[in-house]
């Protein structure tokens, strides 16, 4: 099993910030058994006052092969360029096997 956890700053912008990762956890957590080997996703958006990031990607997949599989999923690259990269400025990647 492998993990993907990201984290994402958003910008500053003209927009709704709760609206918009409102619509980012709607997108990701969709991709659930649309993309091969993605066994879980879950996307946070309400952290503790102490938080730094605004939200947060768990995901868990069968293998290496399937994380670099979802990485060039056309309907993960569909959310990941329509809802995601056009509002984040900061994205942090932490992948491991468990």
């Amino acid at each position: 099993m492998v993990k993907h956890v990201i984290l994402w700053k958003l910008k500053d912008g003209d927009f709704d910030k709760k609206a918009v990762a409102a619509e980012i956890k709607v997108g990701l957590e969709s991709l659930k058994g649309v993309v091969p080997g993605l066994v879980d996703i879950t996307v946070h958006t309400v952290g503790l006052s102490s938080s730094n990031m605004d939200l947060m990607l768990d995901s868990s997949f069968e293998s290496r092969e399937a994380l670099a599989g979802y990485s060039v999923h056309p309907a993960h690259v569909a959310v990941a360029n329509g809802k995601v990269r056009p509002y984040t400025e900061i994205r942090s990647c932490f992948d491991f096997e468990t």
